[in-house]
């Protein structure tokens, strides 16, 4: 395997698990700095923030440099903010290099996607971007549940340690295995600022980021809400969550690569269609098994793979619209992805509120993820109408 790609995954890992870990370990950070968890959960937003803000703008104004000089700086971002932020005394200080340690997340998913493309052998290229995602994936197997039990039985402040630690591995990674292809110099008219920000011009870019934006929500609106789910309908005791979680991450693992095979065999719109449209049918499935206690486990399982098919085409679907600006769409994307998680959570647990279950988020993912099929079938015809028919 490409050891540039094997780096790549590593930053995947890293980033993930920053990402995700927040949640298993936020009764710890409440605790240690005697605040409430709704207040401690504010750490999850502002990071969400950090990556809806950093992802465009950093790509934007590092688009003068060399791809790998990009990510190196990136991850070295990641190791200071993420350290930072193990050591920060308070919540303001806390909140602060939380939401730095979110900028360089989109923006590293981004400029790999197109690095792990380019490096990609022909007809290959979102099989390479899922083995970057893998590291992601790899996160929410091992690394979460690592990160949470360390929080739990030593203190918070050592699993960000460790996650910082990543960071600085991963910037030796990029350094020492990243080919020198990816070195190249990018100083060229189309990484002019303004020429990349005439993307936004097209309504192709935003009907790309209301795909991610609402369709991904469907995932989010499942798992954000899957812990009480499979404990107040499913009838598994507290301590088997951390099994579930794990099905969920073994799933997304598998998936991830399903994705990125059907991607380059029927190419990224038509996979992306058939994610969201199975996406959609399973978590119609949950909610109707969801009292049943082995279905639980089943369904975990299945979910997480099923939904996370839909990374690696939709990371291909902005990589070919954006001539001359496909690092900038990528990066996007990242922040739509981040979008959809916060749409997906909030508008879960709307009827939940009203009284109807923890498993009627599910029912709300599923419309999500349809709207999403949908509107990506809408991507569909724009390039029957408008490209080359190999586009497709």
């Amino acid at each position: 395997m490409n050891k540039g790609l094997i780096a790549l995954a590593f930053g995947g890992l890293a980033i993930g698990m920053t990402e995700f870990t927040m949640m298993g370990i936020l009764p710890d950070i409440a605790k240690d700095l005697n605040i409430d968890i709704p207040a401690a959960a504010h750490l999850i937003a502002i990071y969400a923030m950090g990556v809806v803000v950093g992802a465009p703008t950093l790509v934007l104004f590092t688009s003068k440099y060399s791809p790998k000089h990009v990510l190196l700086f990136l991850m070295l971002l990641f190791f200071v903010f993420n350290g930072l932020f193990a050591i920060a005394p308070n919540h303001a200080t806390l909140m602060i290099s939380r939401f730095m340690a979110g900028l360089p997340h989109g923006a590293f998913f981004g400029v790999g996607s197109v690095v792990a493309a380019q490096l990609a052998k022909k007809g290959k290229e979102a099989q390479a971007i899922s083995i970057m995602f893998t590291g992601m994936t790899l996160a929410n197997l091992a690394g979460v549940p690592l990160g949470t039990y360390i929080g739990h039985h030593y203190s918070w402040r050592y699993t960000y340690i460790v996650i910082s630690l990543l960071g600085l591995l991963t910037f030796l990674a990029i350094y020492y295995w990243l080919p020198k292809k990816a070195d190249k110099d990018s100083n060229t008219a189309d990484n002019h600022i303004f020429k990349q920000l005439r993307y936004f011009k097209t309504w192709e870019a935003w009907l790309l980021i209301a795909v991610i934006s609402i369709g991904t929500g469907g995932l989010f609106a499942w798992i954000s809400y899957i812990a009480p789910m499979v404990v107040q309908v499913g009838g598994l005791s507290a301590d088997r969550v951390p099994l579930i979680m794990i099905l969920v991450g073994l799933g997304m693992f598998f998936g991830n690569f399903i994705g990125g095979k059907l991607a380059d065999t029927i190419s990224p719109t038509k996979a992306s269609i058939a994610s969201f449209a199975t996406m959609a049918l399973c978590l119609v499935l949950v909610y109707f098994t969801a009292s049943n206690s082995t279905m639980s486990y089943v369904m975990s399982f299945f979910t997480g793979m099923l939904s996370f098919t839909i990374g690696p085409p939709l990371q291909m679907m902005l990589i070919n619209s954006a001539k001359g600006s496909e690092t900038l769409a990528a990066a996007a994307g990242q922040a739509s992805f981040n979008l959809g998680n916060t749409l997906g959570a909030f508008i879960g647990g709307i009827p939940i509120i009203y009284g109807l279950g923890y498993h009627s988020p599910t029912l709300v993912g599923a419309v999500m993820a349809t709207l999403g099929a949908l509107l990506a079938i809408v991507h569909l015809i724009y390039f029957i109408n408008n490209r080359s028919k190999n586009l497709i």
